[in-house]
């Protein structure tokens, strides 16, 4: 509930009437007002959607995540503030995240010298609300980095798929910098590894305990995790011969090709959405990384013709793979 909550606020201080808003976005006003209420994944994607639609600022995610502090994700959110470690608190944060985070998976990745925190869909959303929602929580992520690390001079960067988002108020880039047009999103902290053993300011060994109490308490009563797409992802892996088909995904989880297709359905995605998520990804990856040329790069990834790699690459990407490689090489 904590997310629709700031939103509907932080559209009302920009002068949107809340039952209008509300209206909009289809939930009743009592729904938003029970401590104790649950407001569906459908639900929040709907008051965002309004929220966008009537400020007329596509990148309120953004904001709504910037004012959220870690007090309002309740005990996981106490819990981290009293982790003695950076290192710790990541640790908790993966341990935990379904509690805060049950509409995508985290992924924290060690790069170098830095860190990406990754957050990786569980379910389909619509492309005109994905930064929306993703934005509000790389962006409560953000807040919260710099909260319990003052000391450093960390300045996060969140990453976004997609076009930059027309918003005259979502964040001051002194606060953090926002990247667009990207592989994948999420969080990208550099040089991050010389501080993840630094001592928290906010550490408190007593509390942490309690707060890990609390945390292991709801973690119980939540469903079991739904780690279908997680797998699939894992599996989806390039190599010499190209990606595994659906009947080879089938055959390493042990699920018929036709039951494999209609777990994917139920979930709102299709093996050929992830594929091209995966091939997004890996493109991206071969362009900055790698002198490969394009057209190798294009046969890798399972295009006969150079020119479909292309046309497939500028829609997703907003530019071609020679531009992408002119700016990230």
């Amino acid at each position: 509930m904590t997310y629709p909550r700031m939103c509907v606020d932080v559209a009302v201080q920009r002068g949107v009437d809340r039952d209008t808003l509300l209206a909009r976005a289809e939930l009743a006003p009592s729904r938003l007002d029970d401590p104790s209420g649950q407001v569906s994944l459908q639900e929040t994607v709907q008051v965002f959607a309004a929220a966008a639609a009537l400020t007329g600022d596509n990148g309120i995610g953004l904001a709504v995540g910037q004012r959220m502090p870690l007090t309002a994700h309740g005990n996981l959110g106490y819990l981290l503030m009293c982790a003695g470690t950076a290192r710790e608190a990541i640790g908790l944060l993966e341990r935990f995240w379904d509690l805060r985070g049950r509409s995508a998976a985290l992924e924290v990745k060690v790069e170098g010298s830095g860190l990406f925190f990754e957050l990786l869909p569980e379910v389909m959303l619509p492309a005109t609300v994905r930064n929306l929602v993703l934005g509000s929580m790389l962006g409560s992520m953000a807040s919260g980095m710099r909260f319990i690390l003052p000391g450093l001079s960390l300045m996060p960067e969140i990453w976004l798929q997609g076009e930059p988002m027309a918003s005259a108020q979502t964040l001051d880039d002194s606060v953090v910098l926002v990247r667009y047009r990207q592989a994948r999103a999420g969080i990208w902290a550099a040089d991050a590894v010389r501080w993840l053993d630094s001592p928290l300011p906010t550490a408190n060994p007593e509390a942490l305990s309690q707060a890990l109490i609390q945390c292991e308490r709801e973690s119980v009563l939540l469903a079991p995790g739904d780690t279908l797409l997680r797998q699939v992802r894992e599996l989806l892996v390039l190599d010499a011969e190209g990606y595994p088909t659906p009947e080879q995904l089938a055959e390493h989880l042990h699920l018929t090709s036709r039951t494999l297709r209609r777990r994917l359905q139920e979930r709102g995605l299709g093996f050929q959405s992830l594929l091209e998520e995966t091939r997004r990804r890996d493109s991206c990856h071969l362009l900055a990384a790698s002198d490969m040329e394009i057209q190798r790069i294009s046969q890798l990834l399972g295009f006969a013709d150079p020119a479909n790699f292309t046309r497939a690459f500028k829609v997703s990407m907003g530019i071609t793979p020679s531009q992408w490689r002119e700016r990230h090489a």
